[in-house]
């Protein structure tokens, strides 16, 4: 499996600092172009006005936003448009070879990208992890997180070392989780426990051992479900959990948790010992896109570290842009430190690429888990 770790992802920044801006041709390109839209199909919370309107400023070009709360609502609106409507979407990159298969994403021109941007490590290590497919790439990494462990800092305090997925499944918790990746948080408590009939990682590349291994984990998470008391689908629903709900402990994203701690909730986030699930995340042209050179505006310029840094200040996710990091502010500076303690960034759990096989699988099961 890939690893990869912040520490790798920000190994090359130095030396390629100096020429992250160096080939501002295509900025100026657009900006001499000027006027036109760009209609952005991405994750709700990720672009704020700040960035929309710092973009606009910079290029000329006016962005439209739609929002969408999960992978499957992305997949399936682009599905339903045949790859039409949108300039640009935005989805993790295990999932890019599933828009491949179904012809809704286009490869990329890669000299219109300002690749010096990028960091190396995070430029390199998305070809394993679903950007490129067939030799062609699809996606450019912007960001990348983590699915890790929300919790109430006075009610459920927890500390990195003994903070574990099992905290969501031991009785008398009050969780919240999100259907399918809970499965995984759990599968990852048990096979740490050595009660998986073989290794997790097996389920992303064999359907044999996929139900072999599933079969394990839903009997497990529904004798287990009666410490959920509430599951989510999206941002909104996660930070309502614990905002309404009575949730002191969930699987959620570093986002969910750091909005919650912003309006000043006991609300920490913190790696477990089995590893945080990791994502990474990027922007794809859609087949149907109707403003290419807009399109290719906004990735070289979201790739700025002044545009990297206004969005991990805004989300607490972290850009892939060399320089961002030393941009951001103290607030997300320290949300990533409290994260991410002692050896949590060496053992990040990255999400494999996700087959259309094993999604449909992985649905069933989910749906199994909901229903029981």
């Amino acid at each position: 499996m890939t690893r990869i770790d912040r520490r790798g992802l920000l190994r090359g920044a130095a030396a390629t600092a100096g020429v992250a801006l160096a080939s501002p041709y295509l900025a100026r390109g657009a900006m001499a172009q000027g006027g036109g839209q760009v209609n952005i199909f991405a994750w709700a919370g990720y672009l704020n006005d700040e960035i929309l309107g710092a973009f606009q400023e910079a290029t000329g070009i006016t962005p439209n936003f739609t929002p969408y709360g999960t992978n499957d609502e992305l997949l399936n609106q682009l599905r339903a448009n045949n790859g039409a409507g949108f300039d640009l979407i935005w989805p993790t990159v295990d999932r890019v070879p599933n828009y491949v298969e179904f012809g809704l994403i286009q490869p990329l021109d890669e000299s219109r990208i300002e690749v010096a941007k990028v960091l190396p490590s995070a430029w390199e290590n998305s070809v394993n992890l679903g950007a490129v497919v067939d030799g062609k790439r699809y996606q450019v990494p912007t960001d990348w997180g983590t699915e890790a462990i929300a919790f109430d800092t006075e009610q459920n305090p927890l500390e990195y070392g003994t903070a574990s997925y099992g905290d969501l499944w031991k009785d008398g918790a009050q969780a919240t989780v999100r259907g399918h990746s809970s499965l995984i948080g759990l599968g990852l408590w048990l096979e740490a426990e050595g009660k998986l009939p073989r290794p997790l990682l097996d389920a992303f590349t064999d359907p044999d051992a996929q139900i072999e291994i599933f079969d394990v984990i839903l009997a497990e998470a529904i004798a287990r479900k009666g410490n959920i008391i509430q599951f989510w689908t999206n941002e909104n629903e996660a930070q309502g959990a614990f905002r309404v709900n009575g949730a002191t402990v969930g699987q959620t994203w570093d986002s969910t948790a750091a909005a919650l701690a912003s309006e000043g909730l006991p609300v920490g986030f913190i790696a477990p010992k089995e590893g945080a699930l990791a994502w990474m995340e990027g922007l794809s042209i859609p087949t149907g896109a109707a403003n290419l050179d807009g399109a290719y505006a906004f990735i070289n310029w979201f790739l700025t570290p002044e545009a990297g840094a206004m969005y991990t200040n805004a989300t607490k996710i972290n850009s892939t842009a060399v320089g961002s990091d030393q941009l951001t502010s103290d607030e997300a500076k320290a949300f990533f430190a409290a994260a991410y303690p002692g050896d949590a960034l060496e053992k990040l759990w990255w999400w494999p690429i996700q087959e259309s096989w094993y999604i449909t699988k992985r649905n069933e099961y989910q749906d199994r888990f909901l229903s029981a």
